[in-house]
């Protein structure tokens, strides 16, 4: 399995690389309001077992939340169901405004 944090600098690459990659981002409306990465799917983390059958896929499931702590949970919990390729964005939207995309607004 592979190591449960990913890098927002290697999300990007292997986006630009044109891998699929299901990327789900698990703040709450609110916070997605405010700012989102483009091709992401909100499901807010208290929604993730009612969608588990949707992140049951063959692509690499991407959670990311503002600074990683939820979306550590969450890819944490998914491995647990057999979602093996789940994996949280070290440091969140947050870091990936600071290191990827400057238009990506912080709160």
């Amino acid at each position: 399995m592979p190591e449960i944090e990913i890098l927002p600098s290697e999300v990007k690459t292997r986006l630009d690389k044109g891998e699929k990659l299901t990327l789900i981002d698990v703040r709450e409306p609110k916070e997605h309001a405010i700012c989102r990465i483009e091709g992401a799917t909100l499901i807010p983390m208290g929604s993730i077992p009612a969608n588990l059958q949707m992140l049951d896929t063959d692509d690499d499931v991407i959670c990311f939340c503002h600074h990683g702590v939820r979306s550590f949970d969450v890819a944490n919990w998914l491995r647990q169901q057999g979602v093996t390729s789940a994996r949280s964005m070290a440091g969140g939207i947050e870091r990936w405004s600071l290191e990827i995309d400057p238009t990506v607004p912080r709160y």
